[in-house]
């Protein structure tokens, strides 16, 4: 890179709350936080937003008459991003709308877009053969980063983009670059994923890649709710991303946004630094596949490691979705770069579910905690690792369908 780039704030929402506080105590536990929804009359684990900030949502829902018809995956991304820029001093703390600084550009990304929103509407359109009249700007891919900038009444670009998996991380990457040509000195970057509809999790069990449960109903039976249903039988964690040992695929579908504040160069008030950032796409053999060293990973690390030794990164924030290959796979890049000497290794989906186009930035938000409070954290059922005496560097993986890898590297 031809200079640091500097983070200033982040925000998120997803199932370990929205309060950068309470995330941190969160992940200090052992315990997940996933429940359970029922689908096609069974129960299946699910990364879901507390009741409370669905309540923030709904407040945010119905503070203007134009964002009632707004799909959830924009609205968390209105959320999250007030408050990456009230947290990055860019507005006035008084009036969240109004923004001091408005010359910064907006890039904004979703795996699935509005999802819920878009079901909806096809819905009714295969029953009446009639389709809404806000059916398509509502659920028009780039109406996530124009809502928020006319939220913020920002002036800069607005962007919009799916690259599945990947695609906060490449929002990043955008912000980066704009930056880097100097057509920008600030962004906003980041991923919204408000995916959990039946549809979605049917897709995930097509391609066999969801986790199966083994609940006991004996008093659930009969209702409809079962939110207080045991969890699985046979492991305390229905996700179990970073077990090398499991015998079937155990991806869990969550919801969730995360925004970051980018600046050029080295700022008083940066939370860390980007010194590194790495990019690759596989030649694919099948439309979900990844090779078994995933080429994609090791091409991405590389990259973002530039001249930088291997044996300088202390932990590595994994993509680790919860599958088999997807898990191994990655595994086997990270020893392919760095050898004898692995780093420490995390991953977070176990906790909060695979979030899939906001999940990158939500496993830099672990990284960027990590290096705040200067303490790994582990995963509990994964091959015990030793603890980093110290937190310097820490790179952050992610890809998705199509082996659209990102790799970002931080530095406090």
């Amino acid at each position: 890179m031809k200079q640091p780039i500097s983070i200033t704030s982040i925000a998120s929402i997803s199932a370990l709350g929205s309060n950068l506080e309470e995330i941190w105590q969160n992940y200090l536990t052992d315990n997940h936080f996933l429940s359970t929804r029922e689908f096609n009359g069974k129960p299946v684990f699910v990364g879901q937003i507390s009741a409370e900030n669905q309540q923030k949502i709904a407040a945010l829902k119905n503070s203007d008459a134009k964002y009632r018809n707004l799909d959830d995956a924009v609205l968390f991304a209105i959320f999250v991003s007030r408050e990456a820029v009230k947290n990055a001093n860019w507005t006035n703390k008084k009036h969240i709308g109004k923004v001091k600084d408005r010359d910064f550009g907006v890039n904004f990304g979703s795996s699935r877009g509005a999802t819920s929103l878009f079901e909806k509407y096809h819905k009714e359109f295969l029953e009446t053969q009639k389709s809404s009249t806000l059916s398509s700007p509502t659920t028009t891919l780039g109406n996530i980063s124009s809502w928020i900038a006319h939220d913020l009444q920002t002036k800069g670009p607005e962007i919009s983009h799916s690259i599945t998996c990947s695609t906060a991380l490449h929002s990043l990457l955008n912000g980066v670059a704009w930056i880097n040509a100097g057509m920008s000195n600030k962004f906003l970057v980041g991923g919204s994923e408000a995916a959990l509809t039946d549809f979605t999790i049917a897709q995930m069990q097509a391609l066999k890649v969801y986790a199966k449960q083994e609940v006991k109903l004996e008093s659930y039976q009969n209702k409809k709710d079962f939110s207080a249903a045991p969890e699985m039988t046979s492991s305390p964690y229905p996700c179990k991303s970073f077990d090398l040992k499991k015998a079937q695929n155990t991806m869990v579908l969550g919801e969730g946004a995360a925004a970051i504040c980018l600046e050029k160069g080295t700022v008083e008030n940066a939370m860390a630094k980007i010194i590194g950032v790495g990019f690759a796409t596989e030649v694919l053999k099948h439309n979900t596949s990844i090779s078994t060293d995933a080429v994609c990973f090791q091409k991405s690390m590389k990259m973002a490691l530039g001249e930088i030794s291997p044996d300088a990164i202390d932990a590595i924030v994994m993509h680790a979705p919860g599958t088999i290959k997807g898990d191994v796979s990655e595994i086997n890049a990270i020893s392919k770069i760095f050898c004898n000497k692995i780093p420490f290794l995390t991953t977070n989906k176990w906790k909060l579910g695979h979030t899939f186009g906001a999940s990158g930035m939500l496993s830099l938000e672990l990284a960027l905690l990590m290096l705040q409070h200067q303490k790994a954290i582990p995963v509990p059922f994964s091959k015990k690792q030793p603890t980093p005496k110290r937190l310097t560097r820490i790179l952050v993986n992610a890809v998705g369908f199509g082996g659209n890898a990102v790799s970002v590297l931080l530095t406090r």
